[in-house]
């Protein structure tokens, strides 16, 4: 698969990777389905950092069981985009038992694209953990970093929302 038209784009909005094939998400799932879901294709895959849509594919096929805390966070300081970084958190890293903790740890990093996904994996888990979470997004939003504030901003109207 390719959609030329889509690949030409993120090319000029100055994405960095050598190959793009310019596949949506839906198309990026259903070749997932057809791929063995183990550890080792979803390791070679996120280790092509050239092309698009293998960092997009890997945690799609990561077998939750397999996935160590250590390696988790090792991916989340590695994603290279936001676009990454949400797939990664909400196919893989949300599911995990210590999710929580990793997002909260991530939120004090001093890379923006870190705490952009610290607060990625925490908007997949506003609902179970709203009042844990809503100080980490106070913080952050008072920072007004153009990367996390819109997310933040977003998180807030939500917990407000589930508070009324």
């Amino acid at each position: 698969m390719r959609n030329g038209i889509v690949a030409e784009t993120i090319r000029r909005g100055g994405l960095q990777y050598k190959m793009v094939f310019g596949l949506n998400l839906p198309q990026i799932a259903e070749i997932a389905e057809g791929l063995p879901h183990t550890q080792e294709l979803a390791e070679q895959l996120w280790a092509d950092s050239r092309t698009r849509e293998s960092m997009m594919i890997a945690p799609m096929l990561y077998p939750r069981e397999r996935l160590t805390r250590e390696r988790a966070s090792e991916m989340l300081r590695e994603s290279p985009t936001t676009e990454v970084t949400d797939i990664l958190c909400h196919r893989l890293l949300r599911h995990e038992p210590y999710a929580l903790e990793l997002a909260t740890e991530a939120s004090t990093s001093a890379e923006s694209l870190i705490r952009y996904g610290a607060f990625r994996l925490m908007f997949n888990l506003l609902y179970t953990h709203p009042s844990e979470i809503r100080p980490f997004v106070e913080a952050e939003a008072s920072c007004n970093h153009p990367l996390t504030l819109p997310l933040c901003r977003a998180m807030l109207e939500e917990l407000d929302f589930m508070d009324s």
